[in-house]
């Protein structure tokens, strides 16, 4: 057995990775996922499709490599979402996404019951629309009959947790994002779920991430191809996993992952919280991760290319607009764009935020918007991580860039002169895989320990380094246009919002009538 086996069932799809010892990927699988909008703002999922993509994704891996190969597998996983089941763990509805954006009015009345700091303080972030707190509120009052009859709620490594082994059961570092665990007891925060309406035995057990879960059960075994008795190791969330698979365990280094959301930071084993920051359980047990995640990453730039890029580049658009960017200097010919197409996270936490594109004239074209998203999605992490070196006074002195967006050789180098300081790329893009890889390995005993497989599995290829007159001239617009351009029209952005809740509202009402 010579083999783990990552699983990652992410927003829009679930990849299963075959890692060798060195942290080098032997064969893979993939299947995609459907996303579904019964309603604007809102974001759900069938959650059986979850289970029917990781049988998909995992028997293509078998199939290439043998199943007498694995030794043991574990999951990452989109983070936040969650679905409630039945005692037989038969789904009561869709699952509900991190992207969801229904429950903004329950963040007001989350506010009301425990105040914005409590909830701060107790679970390592403010209450925001990403996080599973305000929509499980949300399901207690628009389907009290669903709340009730729920079995348990379960974040989607519980589910397929249950599905390969029949154990309730999930990680520690899978739980706390949902926003309903008490960070420094590592449990769940009984004031909250009991305080929104909710019991505490519907919600599964936790355990410490690394730690075996249980195996591989025959029903399992022969939808997927995996031998029976093959470990279930308690995994991380995609963020997390995603920082140890960048090798991103100690101070000194940070990780920026260009995925479909923008999720970067920094490794520490002190608890502390910041309104700059989301605070993590870190995939290492005894670690946090300080977290900096934008909802809208690698989302914009597919938007770009679905409704503003010419139809006629077909296939080569991509290429055809990094080509035409990169021949474009700093500052995208004056466009600044703030990439809030999600609303915002941290620094600002706030809800009804949406993006800013500043600076047209007639002599902009398509490459100029999409040069803007790069730019503006940089900008934004500069902001992010001097914020989390300010609050835990830990200086960064390299980068490390994974995930999708970091094949863009012309994004990396963005990335470098925003952020005045060496950007290396993941030897493997599909780093959040290999986090998942890394548990695994240290699980059966490959390595002494987590932070040991991490040094042994993970490398970095090229290195961007900054160039001088690009670094100074986005360092000027940084601090004399970016930072301060969203808290300037902060409340007319706000109030834009505001109306047009009220004019769909009307329009909604007056479509029914």
């Amino acid at each position: 057995m010579d083999l783990v086996l990552g699983i990652d069932c992410s927003t829009t799809a679930c990849k299963a990775i075959a890692w060798d010892a060195s942290g080098s990927p032997v064969a893979e699988g993939r299947a995609p996922l459907e996303l579904l909008a019964p309603q604007p703002g809102w974001g759900e999922q069938v959650a059986e499709d979850w289970w029917r993509v990781t049988q998909a994704a995992v028997r293509q891996v078998v199939d290439a490599v043998g199943a007498n190969r694995i030794a043991a597998l574990c999951i990452t996983h989109q983070r936040e979402t969650f679905v409630p089941v039945n005692a037989r763990g038969e789904p009561l509805r869709n699952a509900i996404l991190w992207l969801d954006e229904r429950s903004r009015p329950q963040l007001a009345e989350l506010d009301r019951r425990f105040g914005h700091d409590r909830i701060h303080r107790l679970t390592g972030r403010p209450p925001s629309l990403t996080q599973s707190l305000p929509k499980l509120l949300w399901v207690v009052e628009h389907e009290p009959e669903i709340a009730a009859a729920a079995d348990k709620f379960l974040d989607v490594h519980a589910f397929l947790v249950h599905r390969l082994t029949g154990e309730w059961v999930t990680s520690l570092a899978c739980a706390d994002p949902m926003g309903i665990i008490d960070m420094k007891r590592g449990q769940w925060a009984k004031e909250l779920i009991e305080g929104i309406g909710l019991r505490g035995d519907q919600f599964v057990s936790l355990a410490p991430q690394g730690s075996v879960l249980g195996k591989v059960n025959e029903a399992a075994a022969q939808s997927t191809g995996l031998l029976a008795g093959t470990p279930v190791v308690a995994g991380a969330g995609d963020g997390q996993a995603a920082c140890l698979g960048a090798g991103v365990v100690g101070p000194g280094r940070a990780y920026v992952n260009l995925g479909t959301a923008i999720a970067g930071g920094c490794a520490t084993s002190r608890y502390v919280t910041d309104l700059a920051y989301r605070t993590d359980i870190g995939a290492i047990p005894g670690t946090f991760v300080l977290e900096s995640v934008l909802r809208g990453g690698t989302a914009t730039v597919t938007w770009f290319m679905e409704h503003f890029a010419d139809p006629r580049q077909g296939r080569d658009a991509y290429g055809y607009y990094e080509a035409e960017a990169a021949k474009l200097p700093p500052g995208a010919g004056g466009l600044t764009l703030v990439p809030y197409w999600n609303n915002v996270m941290n620094p600002y936490w706030d809800p009804a935020a949406s993006g800013i594109v500043v600076g047209w004239n007639t002599s902009h074209r398509r490459h100029h918007l999409y040069r803007g998203i790069l730019e503006g999605i940089a900008l934004e992490h500069r902001l992010a991580i001097e914020g989390i070196v300010a609050s835990c006074r830990e200086p960064v002195s390299e980068h490390v860039i994974l995930g999708g967006g970091s094949r863009s050789d012309l994004w990396c180098q963005i990335m470098a002169d925003v952020l005045g300081a060496p950007v290396s790329r993941a030897r493997s893009a599909d780093a959040t895989n290999l986090g998942a890889g890394i548990l695994a390995a240290a699980a059966v005993g490959w390595y002494p320990s987590i932070a040991e497989a991490a040094q042994a599995m993970t490398a970095t290829t090229k290195t961007f380094v900054p160039e001088d007159d690009a670094r100074q001239w986005y360092d000027r617009l940084y601090r004399e246009v970016y930072r301060p351009l969203f808290p300037a029209i902060r409340p007319y952005i706000d109030r834009l919002t505001e109306i047009t809740d009220e004019i769909m509202c009307a329009a909604t009402t007056l479509s029914r009538a």
